[in-house]
């Protein structure tokens, strides 16, 4: 009876596993059977690295939205890691439990928050304090990074202090029985054994912030030009698929299609970086 349910369990387990695979080659093949032929017609280097985006003149050059998106990445993980990495160490190696008991379920809870509330905040709260500040036109690289910088903050933390929490007690009492400093055993043990969750926690954050759409509407400015710094407004390429979608036709709808695989190829290069880097740190040890 035991090894009847263990087969069971093992088959519905497995089937689980062959669907989430098949509905990621579904999707890809879906992406890549509209976008990829017009990425033959145009071909890759005037879609990528051309700033003249024109579909109703037939000019498709993406260049400005990828730099923007970039940008806007990037700028979000200079926010969102070194904060949610720190806020990770402080509740779980130096903040008292209650605190984390109570920290952690409503980091958690923010992370259900709707996009469109940060983006609302963006517009109201945070683009008119970078106008007066900064200058420029407020609606810019730097507020979409701001905004997405929290949003993806949750993941971060939540990732973080479970890798950290995986680290066994043992660690820390060697590094303190050795003379280490708190500060020294946590920078020193704790925090580079659980350098592949806090790594893991990062790179989710990044893809998080990769394809965020509607905050970055609403935050960004959604100017198709190439952005000469990070108070210029600028279009990531998730907000142009959203706004263009709804009307384009033709081969402006298979340019949107091919942006959807450059997004797609971005995004397993990020994920085959980090695996390797996982990979390396494991074999290190």
């Amino acid at each position: 009876m035991k090894a009847s349910s263990d087969a069971f369990v093992r088959r519905l387990l497995l089937a689980v596993a062959c669907t989430t695979v098949l509905c990621l080659l579904v999707i890809a093949a879906f992406i890549f059977k509209e976008g990829l032929p017009f990425l033959l017609k145009v071909g890759p280097g005037n879609f990528l690295f051309s700033s003249d985006w024109r579909p109703d003149s037939g000019h498709y050059g993406i260049l400005p939205m990828l730099v923007s998106s970039l940008y806007v990445t990037f700028g979000a993980l200079l926010v969102g890691a070194p904060l949610g990495i720190a806020g990770a160490i402080f509740l779980s190696e130096f903040g008292p439990p209650a605190l984390a008991r109570v920290a952690k379920p409503a980091i958690e809870l923010l992370a259900g928050i709707p996009s469109v509330v940060f983006g609302f905040i963006g517009v109201m709260v945070l683009a008119p304090i970078i106008r007066g500040a900064a200058g420029g036109p407020g609606l810019s690289i730097l507020a979409a990074s701001l905004v997405l910088g929290v949003m993806i903050l949750p993941t971060i933390m939540s990732i973080s202090i479970d890798a950290l929490a995986a680290v066994p007690q043992s660690y820390r009492e060697g590094a303190l029985a050795l003379g280490a400093t708190k500060w020294q055993a946590v920078r020193m043990v704790v925090v580079k054994a659980a350098g592949s969750g806090l790594l893991a926690g990062t790179i989710l954050g990044m893809g998080r912030a990769v394809g965020e759409t509607m905050a970055v509407i609403m935050v960004a400015g959604n100017a198709v030009r190439m952005p000469r710094s990070v108070l210029d407004s600028g279009r990531t390429l998730t907000a142009n698929i959203a706004l263009e979608m709804g009307y384009a036709t033709g081969m402006h709808r298979q340019a949107l299609f091919a942006t959807g695989i450059v997004l797609f190829v971005f995004i397993m290069i990020l994920n085959g970086l980090a695996s390797s880097a996982l990979k390396r740190r494991a074999g290190k040890r």
